[in-house]
């Protein structure tokens, strides 16, 4: 029987890309990703997207919130929260657990869960513990959400800057001197773990960095002159984090790259210098996000400099396995020679956020770098890969 005459149903128009915005987070970077949270929100191409902005609170709530970017900003020098844009405080959001099945769910006391719809990719822009550390992303490969950035593995190893100096060292490429003082070190012989960081300076001389291992955006840093300010640095640092660092001072400029995964494989961005900021001790989270200190992009540098911190930056990518974007830090030291300081590998991505800065003075507009970023991710498989 011929079927030409029969009626036919009128074709159903193909969905858009739905995109699964989660912010804000548990770590003392809240702030920062809301910022961040805004600045893609209000870069995403609404014609090839639809999207779903999802705020998690600094205690872990996952709740709906406002698709407003302009009330995602730093407001006389405060940043802002999820708990500012959340549409209720009664309901929460689940993402998927079952790989066949990517539709978030919605739920308040006392009513029906109710469906909003499946999420195709997720763009994290967490930074920091629970979110940046592997945990979300082992999250979303066990729901089989693809998702933007790094795996598990590169996201753990970007965010313990331990291990990551570890990573780079039996990769052949130069870290600093430091040395990690444990939460067990400190609670079983804290004089002994205390002489770890003085023998560090007597060895390499002050001033010495304290710092959160697994912490960024600057925050629980301090630059430390001299043994009388020692203690109150380590406390600092371990208000953020039980495991600490301590880094040596280098001499020289400190130089960072971007590096973005195209079709034909990871590519660096042109290099920028972060100069001295004339109103703080070094480039702190103030400097960065409040004060919004410049950097000098395309760093004044030789071709050959530039060369060499792109490929070095390349070398970071691929030595944590790391995937999408990473934004890698450098020293030029005095005498010449690049000492890679850390890799982060959801960096940044404010509009005054130095990775964006880069790749727009490389050719990639913010809005073209979210978009790659998401179809990247798209086209990447959720598994062993």
């Amino acid at each position: 029987m011929s079927t030409e005459n029969l009626p036919q149903s009128p074709q159903q128009p193909s969905r858009k890309p739905r995109v699964a915005v989660v912010f804000g987070g548990r770590s003392s970077e809240h702030g920062i990703s809301v910022v961040t949270a805004g600045a893609v929100l209000r870069a995403i191409d609404r014609t090839k997207y639809d999207v779903l902005p999802i705020g998690i609170t600094r205690e872990g709530r996952w709740f709906l919130t406002a698709d407003e970017p302009d009330r995602m900003a730093i407001t006389d020098r405060r940043t802002p929260s999820v708990e500012d844009l959340a549409e209720s405080r009664e309901g929460g959001v689940v993402l998927p657990v079952d790989p066949a099945n990517r539709e978030v769910v919605y739920s308040e006391p006392g009513s029906v869960p109710k469906a909003l719809g499946e999420v195709d990719v997720v763009f994290p822009v967490l930074h920091g513990p629970y979110g940046e550390d592997g945990t979300l992303q082992g999250m979303l490969e066990l729901s089989g959400v693809p998702y933007v950035g790094s795996g598990v593995l590169a996201s753990a190893v970007g965010q313990d800057k331990e291990y990551m100096k570890r990573v780079f060292t039996s990769f052949g490429l130069k870290v600093g001197p430091y040395v990690v003082i444990r939460p067990r070190e400190w609670q079983l012989d804290e004089s002994a773990a205390r002489k770890k960081i003085i023998d560090l300076a007597g060895e390499h001389g002050w001033p010495l960095f304290v710092k959160p291992a697994r912490a960024g955006s600057s925050i629980g840093i301090t630059k430390v002159d001299d043994l009388a300010g020692l203690d109150e640095a380590i406390a600092e640092a371990q208000r953020h984090d039980p495991k600490i660092l301590v880094e040596a001072a280098l001499r020289g400029r400190e130089i960072e790259c971007g590096v973005l995964e195209f079709e034909d494989g990871p590519r660096a961005s042109v290099p920028a210098e972060i100069p001295p900021p004339e109103a703080h001790a070094y480039y702190d989270f103030e400097a960065k996000y409040i004060d919004s200190t410049p950097g000098i992009v395309p760093a004044p540098l030789t071709e050959l400099e530039t060369a060499e911190v792109q490929r070095l930056a390349v070398d970071a990518f691929e030595a944590a396995s790391c995937e999408g974007l990473v934004r890698a830090d450098f020293f030029l030291t005095d005498d010449g020679e690049f000492v890679i300081n850390e890799i982060n590998t959801l960096p940044g991505f404010t509009p005054i956020s130095m990775y964006p800065a880069m790749w727009k003075a490389s050719g990639v507009e913010y809005g073209e770098l979210v978009d790659r970023l998401i179809q990247a991710a798209l086209h990447r498989s959720t598994g062993l890969r």
